[in-house]
């Protein structure tokens, strides 16, 4: 991958997202000074755009086979690489290895989160559908992967959306397993340190034992005297690659 902001490379993404409002649910509030029942107006819906910086990666022969439909694998990144220097999103895991050449047989796209916020699992969500349609993305075939912050990303996503992946592989990731359930015909690769002092093991020891105990699958392998840089020996083994390019989403 090389500087230039050619369309191939870079691409700066409007994602619509609708919210709806709807008559059913009532919010609980003090009655009217005057007594009389409130009217609820008609059903309605609010759309909402966000700009979604992010380096797109297009495998070799993508151009060339226009009736193919290809993976789609999401790489988060972790909170060190938030801002608006889009180039610090190649600084580790699958788009530093794009960039040192390493050819993927599957479509790549690392967005990037701004500052001082974490991902959000609505936005991501949002993000599928225009890269499903302008890519040729098979939908059935979407993976995440990320590190730290961005692991921490692919588990709220599994959990809050577990209908648009076909699996996950957080290094060095965390999170709540209040809603692990949800996610649980989504397979999880994980990977961690085991001398991590900044996200313990436990932590997602415990998110990979809560899937399990859901009726999930979840693996997690240890790197003994790792610390948080897991995301080293973790985006070196062609094992993590290989894996997400092997799931295929069951139809719901």
């Amino acid at each position: 991958m090389n500087d230039e902001p050619d369309l191939a490379r870079r691409q700066l993404l409007a994602l619509p997202v609708a919210l709806a409002a709807g008559s059913g649910a009532r919010a609980a509030a003090a009655p009217p000074a005057s007594g009389h029942q409130a009217e609820w107006a008609t059903p309605a819906t609010i759309t909402l755009s966000a700009t979604l910086r992010h380096w797109l990666y297009l495998p070799p022969g993508h151009a060339e086979h226009p009736e193919q439909r290809w993976p789609l694998i999401i790489f988060l990144h972790g909170s060190g690489e938030r801002g608006r220097d889009l180039a610090k999103v190649r600084a580790h895991g699958l788009p530093k290895l794009i960039e040192a050449g390493q050819n993927l047989p599957a479509i790549v796209v690392s967005p990037q989160c701004e500052d001082g916020e974490e991902w959000d699992p609505h936005l991501l969500h949002a993000m599928l559908q225009p890269l499903i349609a302008q890519w040729r993305v098979d939908a059935r075939r979407v993976t995440a992967t990320g590190l730290s912050m961005g692991g921490g990303g692919c588990w709220s996503w599994a959990m809050s959306y577990p209908q648009d992946l076909a699996g996950i592989a957080p290094v060095c990731g965390y999170g709540s397993d209040v809603r692990i359930e949800r996610m649980r015909a989504v397979p999880v690769r994980a990977y961690h340190g085991a001398a991590d002092t900044v996200v313990p093991l436990a932590v997602h020891q415990q998110l990979v034992n809560g899937l399990r105990e859901a009726g999930g699958q979840a693996e997690l392998t240890v790197y003994p005297g790792v610390g948080h840089d897991a995301w080293n020996p973790a985006y070196a083994d062609p094992a993590l690659v290989a894996w997400l390019l092997s799931r295929t989403r069951l139809a719901s």
